[in-house]
């Protein structure tokens, strides 16, 4: 923290490039080659400035840039900071850094100027993960969760729980302070078993966010089924605008599973095709039907193709197996159809909807039907709702429901108040760790920031 770092905070290759210096000494570093004096600079100001390689009197001039003036604590990383942007020259920035090294920098480690804003209480420590997922937003559901995160939502929400648990364990702690008085009880029993069970609910439904959280990061999961040469692989060419799978008349051409994403209304979606459904002695491809049968187990929502009816046995089958997903059934090909097909699916089944993937007839429509499939499973989050996407912070609660969970088993077995204190400690202790509310050891403090990039 004494030290004053550099680091480029743009990428190579465009034609402005931007360096980020901070620190006690930022001031006095970048002014050494500036033809303005930053320390001289009011705060939040920005300067013309002609950059001097090192040398007597003025030097060469090294290129023309801007200067923008940051003064403690009144920055991004709290300290004295200024951003330098020049040309996007490599030789440039280059050049710049060396001379920033030269002056008594240290060149900047990946995530510093995050972990010196966390440290120097700019942000608490989900908010700093929360830049990492900003830089990585794809699209924008995942780029709406990750300012929701960094503005501070979710830290809201865990403020609000552990003031509710401090209230309730400074309560029992009293108690243990009059603990002569036997008698004596400041935490009703039956008010503290409600409150936990509220609490611990609460902290259920953020973990249970997770799943969502993490489909939203990954792409929602979307797999493509049906039998052999129904059209699965016309479909996700057609969907994704790419030749992506194989087309062919030959039964059984697809042989694995073959993922692609797109987006739709935002949000992204991992589509899956997949190997035909059929009775098959071929072992390779009946290795592919067990692919399969496992893609449905891990979708979100199927797309059931096929070209003509299928058998009672077919459509048992697969109610059954997408029981808790999104279902669609799809009859493909109707551009073979000289007027709509007179039979229909049972009436436990969804609406058929009737496409030519060839063609790209209705897709519009099934895109829509895809969308509303993942906003009936609570997968499309509102902008309203706390989505935890972080492992380290569902790992957290997780743990914290498990404490949660022997306070309230302790109130219904009447447990002493020294050991539900013990219990509500820990919960504390463990929400704690998300935000950094507690000292967080040096180790896991590296490992977070290690993966953010080079100058943030």
């Amino acid at each position: 923290m004494t030290d004053t770092i550099c680091a480029p905070a743009t990428a190579p290759g465009g034609a402005l490039g931007i360096i980020r210096v901070s620190g006690p000494n930022a001031f006095t570093v970048v002014s050494s080659l500036c033809s303005v004096s930053c320390a001289n600079g009011a705060a939040n100001t920005v300067h013309f400035t002609r950059l001097y390689t090192p040398s007597k009197g003025l030097g060469e001039v090294l290129d023309e840039a801007l200067v923008t003036i940051f003064h403690a604590p009144h920055s991004y990383t709290g300290e004295d900071s200024v951003e330098i942007s020049c040309h996007g020259s490599s030789y440039i920035l280059n050049k710049v850094l060396e001379i920033l090294v030269q002056q008594g920098c240290r060149m900047a480690r990946p995530g510093e100027f995050t972990q010196r804003a966390y440290l120097n209480g700019k942000m608490d420590l989900s908010q700093a993960e929360a830049v990492a997922d900003l830089i990585a937003s794809s699209n924008k559901a995942t780029h709406d969760i990750a300012m929701s995160q960094l503005r501070g939502h979710f830290s809201s929400e865990l403020a609000r729980l552990r003031d509710q648990l401090l209230k309730l364990t400074s309560l029992l702690e009293l108690e243990l302070d009059f603990s002569d008085h036997e008698d004596l009880e400041f935490a009703d029993r039956t008010e503290l078993l409600s409150l936990a069970q509220e609490i611990d609910n609460r902290v259920m439904r953020l973990a249970l966010s997770f799943e969502t959280g993490q489909a939203l990061k990954q792409g929602i999961p979307v797999a493509i089924v049906g039998k052999t040469n129904v059209g699965k692989s016309t479909l996700l060419n057609q969907l994704v605008g790419d030749d992506r799978a194989i087309v062919s008349d030959i039964h059984g051409t697809t042989r694995d599973t073959i993922e692609e994403t797109m987006e739709i209304n935002g949000v992204q979606f991992r589509f899956i095709d997949t190997a035909g459904l059929r009775q098959t002695s071929d072992e390779v491809e009946q290795i592919g039907i067990e692919r399969t049968y496992a893609a449905i187990q891990k979708a979100r929502i199927v797309l059931w193709l096929f070209d003509e009816k299928p058998s009672i046995e077919e459509e048992s089958d697969m109610l059954q197996r997408c029981a808790q997903k999104g279902l669609v059934p799809i009859l493909n090909k109707v551009d073979r159809e000289e007027k709509s097909p007179s039979w229909s699916l049972s009436p436990s089944a969804p609406p058929v909807l009737k496409i030519s993937a060839k063609h790209g007839r209705a897709l519009s429509d099934l895109r829509l039907c895809i969308f509303d499939q993942a906003k009936n499973l609570g997968l499309i989050a509102n902008s309203s709702d706390v989505i935890v996407t972080n492992a380290r912070h569902y790992d957290a609660l997780s743990r914290a429901h498990s404490h949660l969970q022997r306070v309230i088993s302790g109130l219904h077995i009447q447990l002493s108040g020294d050991l539900l204190s013990e219990d509500l400690r820990q919960t504390l202790d463990t929400l704690s760790e998300i935000t950094g509310g507690q000292i967080t050891p040096q180790e896991t403090l590296n490992n977070i920031f290690k993966h953010f990039c080079v100058g943030k």
